[in-house]
């Protein structure tokens, strides 16, 4: 590997972002945009903010709108961008959800729904994005999960196991596909700044100001802050980290 190859960072290359209509999505979308990435928003929300705030930075955008638990709705985005663009060389799986529910109030259907939404899309959106990674032998995978796996967090046992089984697929996918020239990486994090609970839920919409004292940096997270490790990860020069799981959370976690 050399050391111009980090210097030009992500030009020409291909990045599919799912859950991109908002916050850390958005984030992202513009982060490896600015690194020269051309950009497929993919989002089963209206991403059209995301669209704007892209394009701006002078990269090539298309929008798509999936349902990322829907195995045709992925096939057919992989299709379209291969179409667009004739090849994939990124994906940052964003797709999530979380839901608070005392486990012993926890119905099957909202285990499995929780399941579905954060650990099952990964697998349609890998699957789908696999073979032109592999075709090209160049790849990155990155999968966001949570901080609530080191945490233990309560109330989230359905979302928790989700997470954690996000974590699980990175790596053992990882064992697999580096010897094609792809990596297969997580990153856990936690509230960001912009983001608040649900209404209704057993956290109150005060949390920051809760999490922050347990934090070593004393600032609130920001989108920037997760999606510059995202950058990293997804350059060609961070093509010997494989199989990790990169903690951005203030230091709430200290895994």
């Amino acid at each position: 590997m050399q050391l111009h190859e980090f210097e030009r960072g992500l030009q020409g290359r291909v990045a599919i972002v799912t859950g991109a209509a908002v916050g850390n999505g958005r984030a992202f979308c513009e982060r490896l945009a600015e690194e020269g990435a051309h950009i497929v928003i993919a989002d089963i929300a209206d991403a059209s903010e995301t669209v704007q705030t892209t394009q701006t930075i002078g990269t090539q955008v298309l929008s798509l709108r999936v349902d990322a638990t829907n195995p045709q709705d992925v096939h057919m985005m992989a299709q379209e961008v291969l179409q667009h663009f004739g090849r994939i060389d990124i994906l940052v799986h964003n797709v999530g959800k979380y839901e608070e529910e005392p486990f012993e109030l926890l119905s099957f259907e909202q285990w499995r729904h929780m399941l579905e939404l954060n650990l099952n899309s990964l697998f349609l959106t890998t699957k789908a994005v696999l073979p032109a990674m592999k075709e090209r032998g160049f790849g990155r995978i990155i999968a966001l999960s949570s901080d609530t796996v080191w945490l233990g967090t309560p109330y989230l046992t359905h979302y928790v196991t989700a997470k954690m089984g996000v974590i699980g697929f990175i790596r053992s996918l990882a064992s697999e596909v580096g010897k094609y020239g792809i990596t297969a990486n997580a990153v856990t994090v936690g509230l960001t700044a912009i983001q608040r609970p649900e209404q209704g839920g057993r956290v109150s919409s005060s949390i920051l100001e809760h999490i922050l004292p347990t934090q070593s940096v004393h600032r609130a997270d920001e989108p920037h802050d997760i999606a510059n490790v995202v950058a990293f990860l997804a350059l060609p020069a961070s093509g010997i980290i494989n199989g990790q799981t990169i903690n951005v959370d203030g230091g709430v976690a200290r895994h």
